[in-house]
């Protein structure tokens, strides 16, 4: 299948990995890129401009496929050496990046004198039309559903994509509720170029976080998903647990008088209790409503193979008949 995503980042199929805190590493990165998707290195998760540069090197050991670096900007308790990792990014020679979070004007002239395309994860038609302003060569447009940071205006991909396909003239790909073929061809169907996937990947053999992780996408419905920090406009839809509970509870019981303070234990630094150790209930940890359509821990080649397989069958068997 050719779009101008694949066309533009060199790539065999229109799927996309998305960066994720502790889970994109190499070996995730490696897996998603070497069954012809696009894998990506988070670059927060590295934790350190040596730490990136290790991490890359070592993915350029996995595959000799295309793959990216993320960075995100985003409010954080420690601000990260961005300058830093920009420069590692550029000097290790990789030629994409997936920015995310804040407007990434200030950063794009050192990304783009390094001739790396950039895709930019966007939650409105606005702010994708910005990206496309500033000279991002792509954006990922992210809906309602999606995991982690969906922003504030609360509009489902069904209008979104058609809404961005009416406005971009460059490419993007759908984020938020990918997780099978029927998800690709509708996206194509609505405008994408291709799909960004972030909680499907890590239910697969390959993601590199603790089984109990994956076990609770499994266990999880469409239901069981909240939306958290909106008081502080840095939105975000995690897993339910006990931690999301109080963050919850409190959120309801304190209403504007809330301060981040009042919730750090339960959003600051969790990451590598639940992804590494599998605490479960330590903390919030980003998830999309498409755990609902989880069933399975399949192989990241597996994954995609099903998908793109999938597609097929209902472009040309399904949506052909009906046609005809």
């Amino acid at each position: 299948m050719k779009t101008r995503i694949t066309e533009l980042f060199g790539i065999e199929h229109p799927i996309m990995q998305g960066g994720m805190h502790y889970v994109g590493f190499a070996e995730m990165a490696a897996a998603v890129s070497n069954a012809g998707g696009l894998g990506i290195i988070t670059t927060s998760a590295t934790k350190t401009p040596k730490g990136l540069a290790d991490e890359i090197a070592k993915c350029k050991d996995m595959t000799e496929k295309p793959f990216g670096v993320n960075l995100t900007f985003l409010p954080s308790v420690t601000q990260p050496d961005y300058p830093s990792f920009i420069d590692v990014i550029a000097k290790s020679g990789i030629k994409i990046v997936e920015t995310a979070g804040r407007n990434p004007a200030q950063v794009m002239p050192q990304l783009k004198d390094a001739g790396i395309k950039v895709i930019h994860k966007c939650t409105s038609v606005r702010h994708s039309l910005k990206a496309q302003e500033i000279g991002c060569d792509a954006v990922s447009v992210d809906g309602f559903e999606c995991g982690g940071h969906p922003g504030e205006d609360d509009v489902p991909n069904m209008i979104l994509l058609p809404r961005a396909a009416d406005e971009l003239d460059i490419p993007f790909v759908a984020s938020g509720g990918q997780a099978d073929g029927r998800s690709l061809v509708a996206s194509l169907a609505m405008g994408a170029d291709g799909i960004n996937m972030g909680t499907r990947f890590v239910a697969t053999k390959d993601a590199p976080v603790h089984e109990n992780v994956k076990q609770a996408i499994l266990s999880a419905s469409e239901l069981d998903t909240s939306l958290i920090m909106r008081p502080f406009r840095n939105t975000e839809r995690v897993l339910n647990n006990a931690a999301v509970d109080i963050i919850v509870q409190k959120e309801r019981e304190l209403g504007s008088k809330i301060s981040f303070n009042d919730i750090l234990k339960q959003v600051a630094g969790v990451y590598p209790k639940i992804m590494v150790d599998g605490d479960m209930d330590s903390g919030a940890w980003s998830c999309g409503m498409v755990v609902g359509l989880i069933k399975d821990i399949p192989t990241c080649q597996e994954l995609i193979d099903r998908i793109m397989s999938e597609a097929d069958a209902i472009i040309h068997q399904r949506l052909s008949g009906m046609s005809a």
